[in-house]
């Protein structure tokens, strides 16, 4: 079967709505639960310190699976997105029936199956039914729910809470997963690898047990509180296994996450600009709402009304990328845009009980616009000039890096937000706003560092993707 097929007009319409449905599923599932755990913890008569397995449990089960995602959607055609949909829908209502927490951390675990395959799998369709002239264009628009889930997430699940029970924060995943199952069986082509493969098992032992104990170690940093030397032997033993994983993926004929990717220039520098500029932008989900409500006393529904025009500036911005990306290249752009955000995390540094609130608004808009460009940007240039035959591999590897660096940004936020409150003084409210100030600070530092990561490209880089491209359509 060929790797890419014609598409016809309907299915090219209605393919880039079918995957951002699943994107959307999957970022608001991530956010919207956080909210909801004390309320979920009094409802299963459990301590709300115990309740952090809920997260976890899902979260692992993504970290490990992703890796294998490639793999599987080669042997099994695209349409085991439709599965992987299902399952995460399946896990919700299960979710949603549970009557106790070991029932509630095993429901997660089969949204977990599915979520660890709706992503990459999802951007895999994209990458193997578009041309590259296309990919900036629709990789846009099927990242913008991937944004809007973390912001609107939070304030869904305290309003749910609020005004009806915690179980409708999984109900809500039925309606728009039998509408995404029913869209993949309509719309999505059965697209595979050129060739079978034989799967890398040992490799995907050593590298999922990485990452397991990476984001563990991680996730111990900010919300569990584990003790510091327990995180160094969890973080050792995670580089140990992506150690041999790496010295052993490169004597191998069909490694799980080949070596030769990064032969390829900007897969290198995509890869490694993701995984340090997310720290960044990571971490904004997680500190915006906090900061409006911690620290500058917003309701809820206020900081979830804040929090709107940073979403729409996000959807603005995507529809601006191809065409600017187009005329200035990725190096400018992605280096600029990197600058960009590390400046405006560090001024939110700046946001005090007296700043004016169209002033407040307007920062989060031009936030909003900075954060959604460089996702389109940075995930594009990382797919942008790999062949079909490393399409499937070398994206696998970018949702890796992407939901590792997106625990480390908020673990890095989480330790740096404690650490400061423990060091200031206890003078009231100006105490915690001064931790928030500091931290977003030492965030847009720790961003714009990432912008000599992306100098390393070349003013053609991704172009020569894009204009062949342009030759092979006239």
């Amino acid at each position: 079967m060929p790797i890419r097929a014609p598409l016809d007009a309907k299915t090219a319409r209605w393919l880039p709505w079918v995957v951002a449905i699943a994107f959307f599923m999957q970022s608001l599932d991530g956010t919207i639960l956080n909210t909801a755990l004390p309320a979920m913890a009094q409802d299963l008569a459990e301590n709300p310190l115990r309740m952090q397995g809920v997260v976890i449990a899902y979260m692992l089960t993504v970290a490990l699976l992703i890796p294998a995602s490639g793999w599987i959607a080669d042997r099994f055609g695209t349409k085991i997105f439709f599965g992987a949909i299902m399952l995460f829908s399946i896990g919700s209502l299960l979710c949603a029936l549970s009557s106790s927490l070991s029932m509630l951390v095993g429901a997660r675990v089969v949204q977990g199956l599915g979520g660890a395959l709706m992503l990459p799998v999802g951007r895999l369709v994209v990458l193997r039914a578009y041309p590259r002239s296309e990919l900036v264009r629709i990789m846009g628009f099927i990242t913008i729910p991937g944004l809007l889930g973390p912001l609107l997430g939070p304030t869904m699940g305290g309003w749910m809470v609020q005004y009806v029970t915690w179980h409708w924060i999984f109900l809500i995943n039925l309606p728009v997963g039998i509408i995404g199952c029913f869209a993949v069986w309509k719309f999505i082509p059965d697209l595979r690898g050129s060739e079978r493969t034989r799967f890398d098992g040992m490799g995907f032992v050593l590298f999922g047990a990485a990452m397991v104990l990476i984001t563990i170690a991680m996730e111990g940093l900010g919300e569990l509180h584990l003790p510091h030397l327990r995180v160094m032997l969890l973080l050792f033993g995670g580089l140990a296994c992506l150690a041999a994983y790496w010295l052993r993926a490169g004597h191998i004929e069909n490694p799980l996450f080949s070596p030769v990717l990064f032969k390829t220039r900007t897969f290198a520098v995509g890869i490694l600009g993701n995984l340090f500029s997310r720290l960044g932008s990571g971490a904004l989900p997680f500190l915006v709402p906090l900061l409006l409500q911690v620290a500058l006393g917003y309701s809820p529904s206020q900081a979830g009304m804040s929090m709107l025009p940073l979403a729409a500036a996000a959807m603005f911005a995507k529809s601006i990328a191809r065409p600017l990306i187009e005329r200035l290249g990725y190096r400018v752009v992605l280096t600029g845009n990197t600058l960009a955000l590390g400046l405006m995390l560090a001024s939110m540094g700046l946001v005090s009980e007296q700043t004016p609130y169209p002033l407040l608004l307007a920062m989060l808009a031009v936030l909003g616009a900075i954060n959604s460009f460089q996702f389109t940007a940075m995930n594009t240039v990382t797919l942008i000039d790999l062949d079909d035959a490393q399409a499937s591999s070398g994206n696998s590897l970018l949702s890796v890096v992407a939901q590792l660096s997106l625990s480390l940004g908020v673990a890095c936020a989480g330790a740096l937000l404690g650490g400061f409150t423990a060091d200031a003084g206890n003078d009231g409210v100006n105490t915690v706003l001064g931790a928030f100030q500091l931290t977003f600070l030492t965030v847009g530092i720790m961003a714009m560092l990432a912008a000599a990561i992306f100098l390393q490209l070349s003013p053609s880089d991704g172009k020569r993707a894009i204009n062949r491209e342009h030759d092979l359509e006239h």
